[in-house]
């Protein structure tokens, strides 16, 4: 969640009453914000003390989505209306004289889609700023950025006195050798390709950079006269630099996506119109796509929708009247109007600083929000239910407990790995359809979704080696592939793995840790399968799992197997297996044979072996390790009548 800090007096001020901290912290609670922090008392002790210190600030913790409260104007707007002191403002576009013909425009230049394609704007006229507002300005600029933009990547702003610069402005891109300005801060001229050399070293700017390094062309902006306004996403010009005495400020906003430029815009001037001369006014501004088309922004309408106090009231179990309804919404800023002779509809008008409301669901939380949480009935639902485990889950269980049971140590490694984990260390090649790759991974360590156990519980030995051997660890958890035949492109698989570490190799403990999971299974072990046992003897009943030797570069050679699961036919629903008939199906199983009369139906489902010393090295293990890893999504599948409602 992000923190917003924001001065205690001037707060105080202009919710025109003071609290104390509990108070204030009650009253953030009941709003849906948290106090994290006062800062007086850290202050009053500077003060004592001699030492210089600031004004009191008070650090508030907002959610997420509230980007109309990440500056003080919006969250003392926003508490103002809650406390019932003011009704939410109604925010206008204010046209010129000559109406839309005087408007000032922008044009955009078709090369900009390949870099930056989309254009928002506005001006807001005759500002009267403090310096705590126009710190407060730049200080929203910069929580948007790193906010909704995504560190500029989707959008970025630009703030320039309009009175220095000459309208009508164009939005281009260029070659970055034919961009030539003095950027911001700056006494002397560069061009683009030597600011990219300039900013490299820059704590601030270097961040922004590779948004547009690699693109042949770069944004800029230029005012009739020639003169660059902005470099987006990097730097603004030193010409249009805005200040504490500027009067008309001209927002330029660039972006690669549409629906967060629209929501940028509208936060940035609504913050921020209520020190115009004429407060919550905004001057749009026209833009002139290379298609024709035009656009004026920003687009500061009230989204018309319908809540129903019905539904309202089943969500939070409470009893209200739609007057009632009414009255909770427009304490959280969203104007309603009750429909005549209906008693369970509402119009609810949503003002442009909320796009975080989407659904009826979102008006039904702001309703319980200023209900209060805590005001909330405490009810038995009307009807009662015995939850039951998932398929996979209890199967992951059954695992999970016999395995500690055989005394080894359960881990949970993070689902997250290096690309080298994943392929590299362990000889495998990426083929580039298996793996869902993080677009910008925070570090190295965080690259790809792991599609094997095995490099977590290799890491997890590697930190554990002062510890006593033999080190046996093993997990059960998920597992992600590439899956492009699914909407989300991906899909979970379930596996179960285990890593015996010793001065010994131990390939039978793995293997007799393999059989006890599939005696626990109730899966039958196919003797003779992989030993020679003929494809012509056929057995329609057989079913179970065998192993069979395999060639892996994970492995040390002749030192690994895949193991082999074949289903029970699907025209028959075997009974429970128990030690006696396993075995007892087991010697027909020698013969082999499917319904089909082949083994081809046999899947592979996992492997296990001595790990190769080339993947001990890599992962800094000094001793032998052997590994096992199968899936459980062919049990969950095809062995449905294994459990019944009792045993679940």
């Amino acid at each position: 969640m992000p923190t917003v800090s924001v001065d205690k007096e001037d707060l105080w001020e202009r919710l025109g009453q003071k609290f104390s901290s509990e108070e204030f912290d009650k009253l953030c609670f009941e709003f849906g914000v948290e106090l994290d922090e006062d800062t007086t008392g850290e202050v009053e002790a500077a003060i004592k003390q001699g030492l210089p210190a600031g004004r009191p600030q008070l650090k508030i913790e907002i959610p997420a989505n509230r980007y109309d409260l990440l500056c003080i104007e919006g969250i003392a707007r926003a508490l103002r209306v809650f406390l019932k002191k003011e009704k939410a403002p109604e925010y206008k576009l204010v046209f010129p004289h000559g109406g839309e013909k005087g408007l000032i425009e922008v044009t955009v230049g078709p090369e900009t889609a390949q870099v930056r394609p989309y254009f928002g704007s506005a001006v807001l006229r005759n500002v009267k700023f403090t310096q705590r507002s126009y710190e407060s300005f730049l200080d929203l600029q910069d929580k948007l950025h790193q906010n909704i933009c995504r560190k500029r990547q989707f959008v970025a702003i630009g703030t320039h006195d309009l009175d220095t610069i000459t309208a009508p402005f164009r939005y281009e891109a260029k070659p970055p050798g034919n961009i030539k300005f003095i950027p911001l801060n700056k006494t002397q001229a560069y061009t683009a390709e030597e600011l990219m050399t300039v900013y490299e070293s820059d704590r601030h700017l270097a961040r922004y950079l590779p948004i547009i390094r690699n693109s042949p062309v770069y944004p800029i902006i230029y005012d009739k006269e020639d003169r660059v306004l902005s470099f987006p996403p990097i730097i603004n010009s030193e010409h249009s630099k805005i200040t504490v005495n500027t009067r008309n400020i001209f927002i330029d906003l660039t972006a690669t996506d549409q629906t967060k430029l629209n929501i940028v815009t509208n936060i940035m001037v609504t913050m921020f119109s209520e020190y115009c001369e004429e407060p919550f006014t905004i001057e749009p501004v026209k833009i002139i796509y290379p298609d024709g088309r035009t656009v004026i922004s920003p687009d500061l309408s009230w989204r018309r929708t319908q809540a129903h106090a019905s539904y309202i009231n089943s969500c939070t179990g409470l009893s209200l009247s739609v007057t009632q309804v009414k009255d909770l919404l427009e304490r959280m800023s969203l104007r309603t109007e009750l429909l005549p002779e209906d008693t369970d509809t509402l119009n609810v008008a949503i003002p442009p600083t909320r796009p975080d409301i989407l659904h009826e669901c979102d008006i039904m939380e702001d309703a319980a929000i200023a209900y209060g949480f805590n005001n909330l009935p405490d009810a038995f639902p009307a009807t009662s239910t015995v939850a039951q485990p998932l398929a996979i889950s209890k199967l992951s269980d059954i695992i999970r407990h016999e395995w500690a049971y055989a005394g080894w140590v359960e881990v949970l490694p993070l689902i997250l790995c290096s690309h080298e984990e994943n392929f590299a260390w362990l000889n495998v090649a990426d083929d580039g359809q298996t793996a869902v790759k993080i677009a910008n991974p925070k570090t190295l360590e965080f690259q790809v979704v792991r599609t094997s156990l095995l490099p977590g519980l290799l890491k997890t030995i590697r930190e554990n080696r002062s510890h006593a051997l033999p080190l046996r660890v093993f997990e059960t958890s998920d597992v992600v592939f590439k899956d492009v035949a699914r909407e989300r492109q991906a899909r979970n698989a379930r596996h179960a793995a285990a890593v015996w570490c010793n001065k010994t190799a131990g390939f039978e403990v793995v293997h007799g840790l393999l059989d006890r999971a599939m005696a626990m299974l109730e899966v039958p072990h196919i003797p003779g399968r992989g030993g020679g046992a003929s494809d012509d003897d056929d057995d329609d009943e057989t079913w179970g799992y065998y192993i069979q030797e395999r060639s892996d570069p994970t492995f040390f050679p002749g030192r690994a197997a895949t193991i082999y699961y074949r289903a029970p036919p699907p025209q028959t629903r075997p009974e429970r297996t128990t030690r006696r008939s396993a075995t007892a199906s087991g010697a027909d199983a020698s013969r082999g044979g499917s319904g089909s009369g082949s083994w081809n139906d046999a899947e592979e489902i996992g492997k296990l072996g001595i790990l190769h010393p080339s993947v001990l090295e890599r992962f800094e293990i000094g001793y032998p390790c052997s590994a096992l890893e199968f899936s459980l999504e062919a049990f969950r599948a095809k062995m449905p009548a294994l459990w019944t409602n009792e045993d679940i």
